[in-house]
């Protein structure tokens, strides 16, 4: 079982104050923590490129970074000199990701294996993302993974977007977790903010667009190498509540 706090083992993080026992519920962020997004949204930024008779194709690095922030101010900055009009141009974005194929292995290593798992053990989870609700059911759904998650809360116009702490919220009361068995699972600083706001206990994976920027700020987040290292201690402080599950 590998976790980190920069490199610390899992057995440090009860004398660090993390409520770990029992964890019956996880909150996971979805790009860049499940699925490797930055793939299709720099294929859709390619499209929208050519179709501006652009040669420059989409920067992934400049991708992975603003993921966090999203939204019409990611797109405008992937479009970089060929933006013009960013507010009909996330519109465009979101067109194209209505119909765009979802590429089978979009999830990083180890997801779709470790949610299942997760899931059989009666672990209850649900997805808190700014990405727009239609896309998270979508791809969740086309990947196979939906079935997975007892709720799926993205960004709407009538929800204010993390790290306001409305979604997980909404995300915790859905699978009626409780802040003290409940984890979020998150890659970026935006995501340890919406979980302490709403009262949770943030952790990290290692593959992360932003992990390295949340811990700068939050050095002593519980970091988890690989997904299956998480189902692990989440098992291993799972309790006896787990059986009645």
């Amino acid at each position: 079982m590998r976790c980190q706090y920069g490199r610390r083992d899992p057995k440090q993080l009860d004398s660090v104050g993390y409520s770990f026992v029992p964890i019956l519920n996880i909150i996971f962020d979805l790009d860049g923590t499940l699925i490797d997004s930055a793939r299709l949204t720099g294929a859709i930024v390619d499209r929208m490129l050519a179709d501006r008779g652009a040669a420059a194709r989409a920067d992934q690095a400049l991708i992975r970074r603003m993921d966090a922030v999203g939204g019409t101010a990611m797109i405008a900055a992937a479009l970089g000199a060929h933006s013009v009009d960013p507010a009909s141009e996330i519109e465009e974005f979101r067109e194209i990701h209505r119909t765009i194929a979802v590429p089978g292995d979009l999830p990083f290593p180890g997801v779709p294996e470790t949610l299942a798992a997760l899931a059989a053990a009666g672990i209850g989870m649900a997805i808190c993302s700014n990405k727009p609700q239609f896309l998270c059911d979508r791809i969740l759904g086309e990947l196979g993974l939906a079935r997975h998650f007892g709720a799926i809360v993205g960004s709407s116009p009538d929800r204010p977007r993390k790290p306001d702490p409305h979604s997980a919220i909404l995300a915790l009361e859905s699978i009626g977790g409780t802040r003290a068995d409940t984890l979020y699972c998150g890659d970026s600083a935006i995501d340890c903010a919406t979980a302490r706001a709403a009262g949770l206990e943030p952790v990290l994976v290692a593959w992360g667009y932003g992990t390295a920027e949340a811990l700068e700020h939050e050095p002593r987040t519980p970091v988890f190498e690989t997904m299956a290292a998480l189902h692990d201690a989440v098992l291993a402080h799972g309790g006896s509540g787990l059986a009645d599950r």
